[in-house]
C-alpha cells in the first residue's frame, strides 16, 4: 500500500537532498518534513498547514499533490481513529447545570404525568360502597337499620331517597319492611356519573 510519507522521502533520497535542503528551499521548518516523511502524528503541524506542507513538498519533486494528500490523509486518518475508539471505551461522565435541569425536567415531567393518570383514573372509577346488611334471621319488627360506607363526595340513594353522608363517607338509614319480599337498593354515585350499586331482598 502506497504511503505518501514514503513516497515524499524516497523522492527526497532519490535526488539526493537532504532535509535541509528541502527545508530551505520550501521556507518549511525541518522538523515538520521529518513528521511528515516519518509519519510521526503526533508531531505534524496543524491544519490546514499540515495539507498545505505535503503539496509543497509534493510539487517540489514533481508528483501527483492530488494523490499524495489522499494517502495522506488517509494514513493521518488510521490513528485518529484509533484514539477515538480508546476514549469511547472509557466515556467519562461530568455532572453539568445543564445536566441537572434536564433531568430535573424529566422527572417533573414525569411525576406530572403520573398524578395526572392517578387522578384521572380515580375521576372515572365507580365510587366504593360497603354496606352492612342485617341479617334477615336478626329482624324482629317492620324496620331495619341500614348502614354503610363510600366515597365522601359520592352521593347515596337508598331506594331512590338521597342520604346524607358525614366527612368519612358514613350513612345510616332506617328502612320500613312489609310483609312481602322487600328489595332494597342502594346506590353510590360519583360526581363524574359512575355509580356503584348494591342489594338486598328481605
Amino acid at each position: 500500500m502506497f504511503q505518501a510519507s514514503s513516497i515524499l522521502k524516497n523522492a527526497r533520497e532519490d535526488r539526493e537532498l537532504s532535509l535541509k535542503e528541502v527545508s530551505e528551499k520550501l521556507k518549511i521548518p525541518e522538523k515538520y518534513l521529518k513528521a511528515i516523511e516519518e509519519a510521526d502524528f503526533k508531531n505534524y503541524p496543524k491544519q490546514p498547514y499540515c495539507s498545505l506542507f505535503v503539496k509543497e513538498y509534493a510539487d517540489l519533486f514533481g508528483l501527483n499533490s492530488k494523490n499524495i494528500l489522499s494517502f495522506f490523509r488517509r494514513d493521518s486518518y488510521q490513528p485518529q481513529t484509533k484514539t477515538n475508539v480508546s476514549k469511547n471505551q472509557n466515556p467519562k461522565f461530568f455532572i453539568t447545570p445543564q445536566k441537572v435541569f434536564s433531568f430535573s425536567a424529566i422527572f417533573v415531567v414525569i411525576f406530572l404525568s403520573l398524578y395526572l393518570v392517578v387522578q384521572y383514573l380515580s375521576f372515572n372509577r365507580p365510587p366504593k360502597l360497603s354496606v352492612n346488611w342485617p341479617d334477615k334471621e336478626s329482624i324482629r319488627s317492620n324496620q331495619t337499620i341500614i348502614t354503610g360506607q363510600t366515597d365522601p363526595e359520592a352521593t347515596v340513594r337508598i331506594n331512590d331517597d338521597l342520604i346524607i353522608t358525614d366527612d368519612m363517607g358514613n350513612f345510616s338509614k332506617k328502612v320500613d319492611l312489609t310483609d312481602n319480599q322487600d328489595k332494597i337498593t342502594i346506590t353510590s354515585t360519583s360526581h363524574s356519573g359512575k355509580s356503584n350499586t348494591k342489594e338486598m331482598i328481605y
